[in-house]
This record gives C-alpha cells, sequence and structure tokens, in this order.
C-alpha cells in the first residue's frame, strides 16, 4: 500500500518516530541513523511545532548543545500510525 506523502512530510512523520522511539536523541545521533545532514535535520526539528508538535530540547551537560531532544505532546499526529507505517514513510522519503 502505498501512502503517496511528498518526502518533506514524511521526513517530519519519520524524525517523530525517531523522537519518540530512540535513546537520547541528538542531531549527531540523528545523523548517524538518518544519513541526512546537520542542516536538514535542523529544519525539520524546526518545522515540527508548525504541525502541532511539541518539542523539548533536554540540558544535559556543560555545553550549551550537550543533550536530546523528546516529544512532549503529538497534536494532531497519531504516533501509532506513524510506527505502524515507518517503512513506507521511508520510501516515500527515498523516492520523493
Amino acid at each position: 500500500m502505498s501512502l503517496n506523502l511528498n518526502s518533506v512530510f514524511a521526513r517530519r512523520l519519520y524524525l517523530c518516530w525517531l523522537l519518540d522511539n530512540e535513546q537520547k536523541p541528538n542531531v549527531p545521533k540523528l545523523m548517524e541513523m538518518t544519513g541526512w545532514p546537520r542542516r536538514t535535520l535542523q529544519d525539520v526539528l524546526k518545522a515540527l511545532p508548525g504541525m502541532g508538535v511539541e518539542l523539548e530540547f533536554v540540558q544535559q551537560g556543560i555545553r550549551n548543545n550537550d543533550g536530546y531532544y523528546q516529544i512532549s505532546g503529538w497534536g494532531p499526529l497519531d504516533p501509532q500510525w506513524i510506527g505502524r507505517h515507518r517503512e513506507q514513510l521511508l520510501d516515500a522519503i527515498e523516492h520523493g
């Protein structure tokens, strides 16, 4: 079953899934997992609140950017739906 999603939207949904399912996801870890450039990840993270996703940066350590991201509210998104369609999201990202 094809979801017919554009790659930008699919990337945002997939990143939400990663933020919710990985231990302490930060930008370097997300770059390693996705293969996406830093700027792409930063742009997607910045776009999530515009979709109603409540995103928090949990500070850990001394430096300003030591820490990780976590979702504190999903807004209109359904995390179970995203999890069930993760492979189709990845396909839309790769072929979009």
